[in-house]
């Protein structure tokens, strides 16, 4: 057999990986150390987080504003990227590009300059002032990219998958909620998880569209920690409800790092 040498610039039996670890390690210093400095400067004084849970509403009011709007978020997003990818990618019809370029053309439209109209359109449908009409607006925002990656990743799938299903007795529904959509759940979760946290973290639209403290969100109570007496900001109060905000998202994060890695990975982006 022929001798191979072994690559320029690495070691015989070292993996080529490690050559970044250092710099890995750097990179998560940097983006952890913001979170850090704030858990750290919440716990100097034992009743900052007792202040934020009696603030206002109280945080298991705002807590719960945002994990049903979140939930409304994920939900419907999930449901009409699924269906809707789905039909982009297997299904013929009029327009069909153009519709599919004119959904993506909503990332092409500056977020805050629609505010106002869709709070006079949800006025207009009995949703102002409600969490409902928020998650609706939440969806829309989300629907041009999760539309795109569920487009991808159906368009990843052989059809000779679906076309066995159908051979096999399954109908068109059966074949998509019993076979595809397992097949393509990488992406769901990634398109899911990006819609929880878009939802979770806005601060704009949950200001413009909701007019009632009960109804308000986490990020949107949190602002108002810093409007305290003659301009003081209560930094404690304010980094304890920043970790409040931040440690849901770091746990689902954690634990669906899998799938969501899988689902870039997979080609839910390829295209």
């Amino acid at each position: 057999m022929r001798n191979e040498r072994p690559a320029e610039g690495v070691r015989s039996g070292e993996r080529p990986m490690t050559r970044y670890y250092p710099t890995v390690g750097a990179l998560a210093v940097l983006f952890l150390f913001p979170l850090v400095w704030s858990g750290w400067s919440s716990l100097e004084e034992p009743d900052n987080y007792l202040r934020m849970a009696r603030f206002g509403e109280g945080v298991g009011t705002y807590a719960t504003n945002s994990v049903l709007v979140s939930g409304m978020t994920v939900a419907g997003t999930l449901l009409v990227s699924a269906l809707g990818g789905y039909a982009f990618a297997r299904f013929d019809f009029p327009g069909k590009n153009v519709l599919f370029l004119a959904t993506l053309a909503i990332l092409m439209v500056p977020y805050a300059t629609i505010l106002i109209p869709l709070y006079v359109l949800l006025g207009y449908i009995g949703l102002q002032n409600s969490l409902v009409g928020l998650s609706l607006v939440f969806v829309m925002f989300q629907l041009p990219f999760a539309l795109f990656m569920m487009r991808n990743a159906f368009e990843a799938i052989p059809r000779e998958l679906e076309e066995a299903a159908l051979v096999d007795g399954c109908g068109t529904f059966r074949a998509f909620s019993r076979i595809l959509l397992h097949a393509v759940r990488p992406a769901l979760v990634t398109v899911g998880l990006f819609a929880f946290l878009a939802s979770w973290n806005d601060f704009f639209a949950p200001l413009i569209l909701l007019n009632d403290g009960a109804s308000f969100t986490l990020p949107v109570a949190v602002v108002s920690m810093t409007q305290g007496t003659f301009g003081a900001i209560d930094y404690g109060m304010l980094q304890a409800g920043v970790m409040v905000m931040a440690i849901p998202c770091l746990i689902l994060f954690v634990i669906l790092q899998r799938h969501y890695v899988r689902g870039f990975m997979s080609g839910a982006l390829r295209g």
